[in-house]
């Protein structure tokens, strides 16, 4: 837990406000992941230049952290948020491995067949990602502090 104490100045200065900080630092894995599937994803679907591969693997491994950070919850709303970053880890890491197979295996190297693939599972993660900050926003809209 995380104790904040307003200021003398500020009205009430004697409530102490108990901030979760499990909570935030969910919150801002999840919303990196998001950040960093968006910012691969945009671009030209047929342009690999516009798509940085290192863009990608950032995105893998902050979702892998989300999958770990998910798996001490619950609830039954951390279930749903455990299964939208499986959904987007299992999409970006298949993403991933044709991104390697092109660039490194394929004679045909990275054409605009396998960016497009790449991209389009990078759309399905990042899908995935969105619902999980929308869930996020309505678990902490929803959170009754007692």
């Amino acid at each position: 837990m995380l104790w904040v104490r307003r200021g003398q100045d500020e009205p009430a200065a004697d409530i102490v406000t108990c901030m979760n900080f499990e909570k935030v630092v969910f919150g801002f894995f999840v919303l990196l992941a998001a950040t960093l599937n968006f910012g691969f994803f945009y671009g030209d679907i047929l342009d690999p230049r516009v798509h940085n591969v290192f863009e990608l693997y950032a995105a893998v491994v902050v979702n892998l952290i989300v999958i770990i950070l998910k798996f001490g919850d619950r609830t039954q709303m951390g279930a749903v948020h455990l299964a939208t970053s499986l959904v987007a880890t299992l999409q970006l890491v298949g993403a991933a491995a044709i991104y390697i197979y092109a660039s490194e295996v394929s004679t045909l190297g990275m054409d605009a067949h396998a960016i497009s693939s790449v991209v389009s599972l990078c759309g399905g993660a990042l899908v995935a990602n969105i619902v999980s900050i929308v869930l996020l926003v309505i678990e902490t809209s929803s959170f009754r502090h007692r």
